[in-house]
């Protein structure tokens, strides 16, 4: 035995009781719903020689009422890897909800633990029972409505935006997802006027110029489109997704030379955006030029080998250069590949149109 031994016991000691009395402290700002305070104390916890995953998950649930995402997913990969960490923060939960009355921050932080710890549909009685202990907060709505939006219950999701939105109007996230809701579902009259007040919101934040430039243009305002998407580009110029997006509104115009620039920018902003190599490679491809759309498809095919548009793009090329056996092989597997009906129509037409129905 040495001279260590019990020191080092001690230490430990002291180490455990610390953690316990910072697990408290964070467990009293939970149930007030202070959560700066809840954050400060359990990044001591998270930083101090006795951390534990329930100090990443707490971090996680402040991420997420602050709308940072992605610092939440970083921190959920810390909390709620494991079987084991689960369960931890499970006990955890448990323990603080059998030491106060029932109250709905903690229902809410059960709610999210549930949700994210593969128990989607579990998370919605405690949202409820969240939402009713503190009819004032959008939060339960909100995170109520993602769960709903995963579920594919459009319908409920929009009623639980919509009210989180009611309680707390400048809650960007939930405008947000507003918008997105009403913009799949088609109601573009709708999510317009959604990112429009996030743009007041945020005026800084090109996410919301280029989420109502995507409803302008599926609208047919292809001008007003483009003026939201420059407006995006002005924000955020590195952005190939918007870069790209732009191109296809002026490619829709047949301003095919500034849709070729806005697709080559993406591609030199990010190599491997297949989509936009795709794009530049049908252009190459009608302007004749079929080495340099040979190319470009390739390099889509790099990035994704089950693009069918690029795999339809390299058969027609092999079809101009009088190789009829490789085109057909490639327009073979862009029909097998192809999941969009109208797409799967078009080369099937095509196929029966010129080249005699080979695929057969």
């Amino acid at each position: 035995m040495t001279g260590h031994e019990p020191s080092s016991h001690q230490d430990d000691v002291h180490g455990h009781r610390m953690q316990q009395r910072v697990s408290d402290l964070v467990a009293e700002a939970l149930v007030r719903g202070e959560w700066d305070a809840v954050r400060d104390l359990a990044q001591q916890w998270a930083d101090g020689p006795h951390s534990s995953p329930c100090a990443s998950f707490v971090l996680n649930v402040v991420a997420l009422l602050q709308g940072d995402f992605a610092a939440a997913w970083k921190l959920h990969a810390k909390a709620l890897q494991t079987p084991q960490d689960i369960e931890t923060v499970r006990t955890w939960i448990d323990e603080i909800e059998n030491r106060y009355p029932p109250e709905g921050h903690l229902r809410l932080i059960r709610g999210l633990f549930l949700a994210q710890s593969g128990q989607s549909q579990q998370s919605l009685p405690a949202y409820e029972e969240a939402a009713r202990l503190l009819p004032r907060s959008p939060y339960p709505h909100f995170f109520m409505a993602q769960i709903y939006q995963r579920m594919g219950r459009s319908d409920q999701a929009i009623k639980a935006y919509r009210q989180a939105v009611k309680l707390d109007p400048s809650y960007v996230a939930a405008r947000l997802n507003l918008g997105v809701a009403y913009q799949e579902q088609g109601q573009l009259e709708m999510a317009i006027p959604q990112y429009r007040e996030l743009i007041k919101l945020r005026p800084t934040d090109p996410l919301g110029h280029s989420n109502l430039a995507c409803a302008l243009a599926e609208q047919g305002k292809l001008e007003a489109a483009i003026e939201e998407y420059k407006e995006a580009l002005k924000l955020n110029p590195n952005d190939a997704e918007v870069r790209f997006a732009l191109g296809g509104v002026y490619e829709q115009k047949g301003r095919r030379d500034l849709a070729l620039r806005e697709y080559e920018e993406a591609l030199r902003l990010a190599p491997d955006f297949g989509p936009a190599a795709t794009a530049v490679g049908w252009i190459l491809f009608d302007r004749g030029q079929v080495d340099a759309a040979l190319d470009a498809f390739s390099k889509a095919l790099k990035a994704n080998p089950q693009d069918a548009s690029a795999i339809f793009g390299v058969g027609r090329v092999y079809d101009k250069k009088r190789k009829p056996e490789m085109a057909a092989a490639h327009y073979r597997q862009a029909l097998e590949l192809e999941k969009d009906s109208a797409k799967k129509t078009a080369i099937l037409n095509f196929i029966d149109k010129v080249v005699g129905g080979y695929h057969e």
